[in-house]
């Protein structure tokens, strides 16, 4: 029997993008978290969607370790995990047009101007998001830092590929299907609340 380790975590194999349909032993609907954190979200909101497959990508041991920690073999047969640096070179290990949906909770701000070449939204980036997203898919964002917020609209309202499902562009309205994490929770206490962003992919870039 494997061990949960053995069960969860995927590899990649050298020049090759990864096979879903193998992976997961199915075809359903693939959502891919970037940036699992702790592994709140995705060990709960895999239960409540047992018909899609989650891939969640880390890049860092640790949380890949306490994201374990939250899963069960039995509970989330539908969650993979994978310890990866994403960026806008995804497309080499993920298939186009193979996601249906992505979710990117509290991605690094980068606060510092000097940084700010550092932050994961970049037009670079969501090229390759278009890229592996299916046509109609969705990209959820929430970002509790209002910097990066304008950061993240400005990029949007100059592509013509994807359309935002909140009439501001983001809400500061918890989602229905939201669960909280442990970023959420450390910056609440704080005073900072999430905005929530939604985006539609309806071109091919």
């Amino acid at each position: 029997m494997l061990n949960k380790e053995e069960f969860f975590c995927i590899t990649i194999e050298e020049n090759k993008q990864l096979d879903f349909a193998n992976i997961f032993g199915n075809r359903n609907p693939i959502v891919l978290e970037i940036g699992s954190g702790k592994g709140e979200f995705i060990s709960v909101y895999s239960r409540f969607y047992p018909q899609e497959n989650f891939l969640g990508v880390e890049l860092k041991s640790k949380r890949i370790t306490t994201t374990l920690k939250k899963l069960d073999i039995n509970k989330n047969p539908n969650v993979r995990l994978l310890r990866k640096f994403i960026d806008d070179k995804v497309t080499e290990i993920i298939p186009k047009n193979s996601i249906s949906q992505i979710i990117i909770n509290h991605p690094d701000p980068w606060p510092k101007r000097k940084h700010h070449k550092n932050r994961l939204i970049q037009h670079a980036f969501i090229n390759a998001v278009n890229g592996i997203l299916k046509m109609g898919g969705h990209l959820k964002i929430s970002t509790d830092d209002p910097d990066y917020r304008k950061w993240i609209l400005k990029i949007f309202t100059q592509r013509k590929d994807f359309v935002s499902l909140y009439t501001d562009g983001y809400s500061m309205i918890v989602p229905e299907d939201h669960l909280w994490t442990y970023f959420d929770e450390l910056q609440s206490k704080d005073g900072f609340k999430p905005a929530f962003m939604l985006y539609k992919k309806v071109e091919d870039k």
